[in-house]
């Protein structure tokens, strides 16, 4: 039952990250809102190994935070490059 409630409060942080993603009035707002969705889906990966007891759902847990790791590095040199361009012009 305590698995259920904390899978409902993560679909809760999902929406508002899906929410800030689309409505968000920079850059900044939308690599935040990204690390918030792939933090709900390395939770929803560990609620699902708790649940049915197989070690393979925090692998790809796993999996998903390094892959959260990198997209974040990625799309903040992005960012960072695009807005020391627009400073030398």
């Amino acid at each position: 039952m305590m698995i259920i409630l904390l899978v409902l409060i993560v679909f809760g942080c999902v929406g508002l990250g899906v929410l800030r993603f689309v409505l968000g009035p920079s850059d900044a707002d939308r690599i935040v809102a990204l690390d918030i969705l792939f933090s709900s889906a390395v939770a929803l990966c560990t609620f699902a190994a708790l649940s049915t007891q197989r070690v393979l759902f925090l692998d790809i847990a796993l999996g998903v935070a390094l892959i959260s790791f990198v997209a974040t590095l990625a799309w903040s040199r992005l960012l960072e490059k695009r807005n020391s361009d627009k400073e030398e012009i």
